[in-house]
């Protein structure tokens, strides 16, 4: 069986359809999990959101994902962040709200648990040190963890001593699963923020029981035009370039 691992779409349509298309062209997969911010920031989510739905898949919440339908404050966004909220919430179909509303904040799939942000704090806390991935193992009973969040592929390992270590997590090393206990990020789909401007998934198959990140160029010049028509954030726009 094979599984696409997805996070972060933020509504950005290009990035997605290209993955979508690189995951047929690679043997397509059985399902699809979702790490959540299906929206935010980018300017398609009701279009995303009905792509998704189309394919066989779970998903769970992420804080853009709540903050367009208020079950978030606006607050607790950066100011750049909190516009395209609000811009994004006025975009979203009564069925697109109901969907969002109806999203888990954790879901267990076989050996896995899926989050959006952390096992402790699944909808915001950023799991980017050693410190706080060695204290979140503690917060999930599987063997593995995926969340997302963060937009950087990574890798978190339990050291038998109690401690933990982390690996970028990149396009050119296939992941064997043994008898280690991991935190796997699989990068953004929408808003990569690891240097490198081009769509993360990963796939993640049973049977040689590894998980490879793959790295797929999209047409990021269509994304920003129809930000910009839109009037969302210069800076929203630009960092699509820059993938950070």
């Amino acid at each position: 069986m094979r599984y696409a691992i997805i996070a972060d779409i933020h509504a950005n349509l290009a990035a997605f359809t290209a993955v979508l298309g690189d995951i047929e062209r690679r043997g397509g997969v059985t399902e699809m999990w979702c790490l959540g911010d299906v929206v935010g920031y980018g300017p398609d989510p009701h279009q995303c959101i009905e792509l998704l739905r189309q394919h066989k898949h779970v998903c769970i919440a992420g804080n853009h994902d709540w903050a367009a339908i208020s079950k978030l404050s606006l607050s607790e966004f950066n100011p750049d962040a909190a516009t395209a909220c609000r811009w994004t919430a006025e975009q979203l179909s009564p069925e697109d709200v109901a969907y969002l509303e109806s999203l888990p904040t954790v879901i267990e799939k076989d050996n896995f648990t899926l989050v959006h942000g952390s096992p402790r704090e699944p909808i915001w806390e950023y799991l980017l040190s050693v410190s706080s991935a060695k204290e979140n193992f503690t917060y999930f009973k599987s063997q593995f963890c995926l969340v997302g969040h963060s937009h950087v592929p990574s890798i978190f390992k339990q050291i038998e001593s109690g401690g933990c270590s982390f690996s970028p997590f990149f396009d050119y090393v296939g992941l064997i699963l043994g008898k280690s206990r991991l935190i796997i990020n699989p990068g953004s789909i929408g808003q990569p923020r690891d240097g490198d401007p081009r769509a993360s998934y990963a796939i993640f198959d049973s049977e040689p029981r590894m998980i490879r990140l793959y790295r797929v160029v999209y047409d990021i010049d269509a994304t920003q035009v129809k930000m910009v028509k839109h009037n969302l954030p210069v800076r929203l726009v630009s960092r699509l370039s820059q993938g950070w």
